[in-house]
């Protein structure tokens, strides 16, 4: 394993001067420490912080590292990871996107981690998981040792929801993507163009991101190409909400102009009007999962048995044009 004696040496400099530009102290150039992170890099160095001052013992911390603190979706998934914490003696840190962030990562300053930040790289997450470091991932399917993917049944809820607008007699088409370098997104998108595909449907995509605007710019364009089409599915449901408060401007409604199905049924689906059709996944059961895992590993170094998270289609007002197409027990 590569040491603060090996970084130095390739850099050219003197263990002091290494260890300055590792630790963010001391005074350097800014040229000598680049220099000094680059043959970090190049010989993957990774200090562990906790191992410096600690020697042997584990921090029993566990580190969680998302893109934001904001929204239900995030809070669900922490709610069910605090849930397991709560069951054992480890501590939890929660991390949003940051160079604090990088740093507790890249330095394994926590026994193991939970990632669903799209803008770490896996190759990072590949180099730092190791049998002393294991990793949850939950926005990427990595194949590696001491990585572990949690993900959800994107296909299955997205297979429901299609079969719901097909049954009745929807044929034109629309979908509304997600961020391009969600996993999540991919394969929804796949998922419906290829179930579109069977029945030799085309389908108009309009690419969003994820957030409320995208979805409502996405119909504004939508709704000016003047042929508007039967439903619309949206990636997520706040690109569907977005969808929706810019049909009730043109003086639209869902699902009398347009049916609109949403994905992850946060919690105002259920209260908006119309009530918005979404494919819903425990997102409790996600986070508490993915602890779950770690403490067994970490505690046990029990390996766990790869699933993925249960999705299923809410049928709601939005969705709902024609309900004489559909059998009884789906009109409920």
């Amino acid at each position: 394993m590569p040491t603060i004696k090996d970084v130095a040496r390739r850099a050219g400099v003197s263990i002091t001067a290494a260890s300055y530009a590792l630790n963010a102290t001391g005074t350097i150039s800014e040229e000598t420490r680049q220099r000094i992170l680059q043959a970090a890099e190049e010989i993957n160095y990774h200090p562990n912080a906790f191992a410096r001052h600690l020697k042997k013992r584990k921090s029993r911390t566990i580190g969680v590292f998302i893109t934001r603190f904001s929204g239900a979706f995030y809070e669900d998934i922490l709610e069910g990871i605090h849930e397991a914490v709560l069951q054992t003696d480890y501590d939890l840190i929660v991390c949003p996107e940051s160079q604090v962030e990088r740093r507790i990562l890249t330095h394994r300053q926590v026994d193991g981690a939970i990632v669903f930040d799209s803008k770490i790289d896996s190759d990072l997450v590949l180099k730092l998981a190791a049998p002393t470091f294991p990793i949850v991932v939950l926005d990427r399917h990595l194949e590696a040792d001491y990585v572990f993917p949690l993900l959800i049944d994107n296909r299955r809820g997205v297979v429901e929801a299609f079969d719901h607008l097909y049954r009745q007699g929807l044929r034109r088409l629309a979908y509304v993507a997600g961020a391009l370098d969600s996993l999540d997104n991919a394969e929804r998108t796949e998922t419906f163009l290829s179930e579109a595909a069977k029945h030799n449907l085309t389908v108009a995509v309009y690419q969003g991101n994820f957030f409320e605007k995208s979805g409502y710019d996405a119909a504004q364009t939508c709704i000016a190409g003047g042929n508007l089409p039967e439903a619309v599915f949206c990636a997520n449901d706040q690109m569907a909400i977005g969808f929706i408060k810019a049909m009730k401007e043109h003086g639209l409604k869902a699902p009398d102009d347009i049916a609109i199905v949403g994905f992850d049924d946060i919690r105002i689906a259920q209260y908006m009007q119309p009530t918005l059709s979404t494919i819903g996944a425990s997102r409790f059961l996600w986070g508490l999962t993915a602890a779950t895992w770690l403490f067994d590993y970490l505690d046990n170094g029990q390996l766990p048995e790869l699933f993925r998270i249960p999705t299923a289609f809410i049928q709601r007002e939005s969705s709902l044009k024609y309900p004489v197409f559909l059998s009884t027990d789906e009109t409920h």
